[in-house]
């Protein structure tokens, strides 16, 4: 990583007015490219040949295809080497993801044996339990599962009612059924979780060919359809006592920080994703003949193409820059499972960001896709059909975009609250400067269009911060059950982090004399001026639930000083970036 980044709290970029040098993927090493060559080439060359296969549940392939990966290093990019992996960076897993998520279904085993199964793991595992466990799974020779959900208890994964009591000699038995395991109807170890003696929640390694463990029948889903997806069955499952993972009563720390990570990554093959479909629906709309010319020429056509590219930039800039803050963290310092799963723990507001705008930011551009594509996008004769179909799921895997929206902003205020974050006295300060008639609000910027868009993603922070304090203010504790105001606060805070990151992104491009610097600055642009009318939104509706009359009127205009927006001709940037997406037959920076 770049010499000139230094580790920083999470979210305190939320409070900062003179924003930090940020990780791009401009600056990614000739190491870091190999490994996405490497990628791109075993899901062109193996998986995208066998998806019939996958879908038809030929199990064998799956294993085969893990196997693959395992000989290519792609399973063991975050396993130290002493255990059979590669002890890469988060960049480098960061990248694996991105381009996995081409591979469709197998995207998905992938995930479930690499960044639940593995990970967990190298995380929260004995040395034994290493040296016993990732070598295979690291070579693809066993397959992995994480087994966390139940029929009754989804997102409140904590209310599991799958029991595990110790026996006389330490060995444990484990009775109960999870949901929705994905590897499941094949998988050799399976990471469970249950509760001993009902009541400690608890995770275990469980392997397959324990008495008591079985798969239920395959589950029929709306997409996914070449990856595995069962219950698991525990019945007087008998487990080694040398088989628990972590601490008794300390399992919601396994998950959470595993949850964490996985969240981290689901977004970046959603980035991964989000690239791939801008490339097929340009390509798409350059060829479909319309009126005597292509739809591409048409400008409903480019709005579509650009406003895919401009959400596809932002959200490729967040992740990238949460994958600099994560290995910052990391460098220097220790890299064992522990350091590990405390820079996730840190950065867990950023986690659920990436998760949250990754996967709405893919079904967007898929649901374009499908639109460009006309009655040929409803047809399984195109694969944008299928796609269709398979993203749908993200939005739900590792934990809901629900439930990722109570937690950011209700990270941030628990942070706040043990005087880890200033923000309370942040808020305090900006409510002091709206109120007084002569303060200036928000930072002072230079001349050019960038810095505008800095200035204007500088007055997002301030929005955020209004919103924060006057919910803390007027909720007090029952703040948590506001479940809408902390919705709205969340989508603010989400469009201030990707707003922010594609400006400094294309601030960095523009500096470095890059040679699409332009696409760049069309695409950030794009990007913050729409979200100013969803920012403005936000807050209005945040701002009108807590308050009515005299009050409302007051902060209703504080939050005009503070958000003053010029709106940008996104015509003619869109137009731009569209124009070249057909031009080049993919997203504007894929070489």
């Amino acid at each position: 990583m770049d010499a000139a980044h230094t580790a920083q709290r999470g979210g305190s970029w939320l409070l900062d007015s003179e924003p930090r040098t940020i990780f791009t993927p401009e600056i990614l090493s000739d190491e870091h490219r190999l490994i996405a060559q490497t990628t791109d080439e075993f899901v062109n060359a193996e998986v995208l040949p066998n998806l019939e296969k996958l879908e038809a549940h030929d199990w064998s392939v799956s294993r085969a295809l893990l196997r693959r990966c395992g000989e290519l290093g792609l399973l063991g990019t975050n396993v130290p080497e002493q255990y059979g992996g590669l002890d890469l960076d988060k960049v480098s897993s960061l990248i694996v993801s991105e381009r996995m998520a081409r591979s469709a279904s197998f995207a998905t085993t992938y995930g479930a044996q690499a960044n639940l199964c593995i990970l967990t793991i190298v995380l929260f595992g004995t040395e034994t339990q290493k040296q016993t466990y990732l070598p295979k799974l690291v070579a693809g020779e066993l397959v992995g599962a994480y087994a966390l959900s139940e029929s009754g208890s989804g997102s409140d994964a904590l209310s599991a009612r799958t029991r595990a009591t110790r026996g006389p000699d330490g060995t444990w038995t484990l009775n109960g059924e999870k949901m929705w395991t994905s590897n499941g109807g094949f998988a050799d170890l399976i990471i469970v979780f249950a509760k001993v003696d009902g009541e400690h929640f608890t995770a275990f390694i469980v392997e397959r060919s324990f008495p008591g463990v079985s798969a239920g029948k395959e589950e029929e889903k709306m997409g996914l359809h070449g990856s595995s997806t069962t219950p698991i069955l525990l019945q007087d499952a008998k487990v080694p006592s040398d088989n628990l993972l972590g601490e008794i009563g300390k399992g919601h720390k396994v998950a959470l920080n595993t949850l964490n990570y996985g969240r981290f990554k689901l977004g970046g093959m959603c980035v991964g994703g989000c690239r791939s479909v801008i490339g097929e629906a340009a390509r798409y709309a350059g060829q479909r003949q319309q009126f005597g010319h292509a739809i591409a020429d048409f400008g409903a056509i480019k709005h579509k193409l650009g406003e895919m590219t401009a959400r596809t930039y932002a959200m490729e800039s967040l992740t990238y820059r949460t994958a600099g803050l994560i290995e910052d963290m990391l460098t220097g310092g220790a890299h064992d499972g522990a350091a590990v799963a405390r820079a996730f723990e840190e950065y867990a507001v950023e986690a659920s960001i990436v998760k949250v705008g990754g996967t709405e930011a893919l079904d967007y551009a898929l649901d374009e896709n499908i639109q460009i594509h006309g009655a040929n996008g409803f047809v399984k004769d195109y694969p944008a059909e299928r796609y269709y179909r398979d993203a749908r799921v993200n939005r739900i895997f590792e934990g809901t975009s629900e439930i990722n929206r109570m937690l950011i902003p209700g990270m941030l205020i628990r942070r706040a609250l043990k005087g880890e974050l200033a923000l309370i006295p942040a808020a305090r300060r900006l409510q002091d400067d709206v109120l007084s008639p002569s303060a200036s609000v928000g930072r002072s910027g230079g001349d050019g269009a960038l810095d505008e868009s800095l200035r204007i993603s500088a007055a997002f922070k301030n929005v955020a911060l209004m919103v924060l304090g006057t919910a803390m203010q007027t909720y007090g504790q029952t703040l948590n059950d506001e479940q809408e105001v902390l919705s709205y606060a969340a989508d603010i805070i989400i469009d201030t982090y990707a707003a922010e990151s594609a400006v400094l992104r294309a601030r960095a491009a523009a500096a470095s004399g890059h040679a699409h610097a332009d696409l760049h600055e069309a695409a950030a642009r794009v990007f913050v001026n729409d979200a100013a009318q969803r920012v403005d939104g936000a807050a209005r509706s945040a701002l009108a639930a807590m308050a009515d009359g005299d009050t409302l009127r007051v902060l209703l205009a504080a939050l005009r000083r503070i958000l003053k927006v010029v709106p940008v001709n996104t015509v003619s940037l869109r137009r731009r970036l569209a124009e070249v997406s057909v031009a080049r037959g993919r997203y504007i920076l894929d070489s």
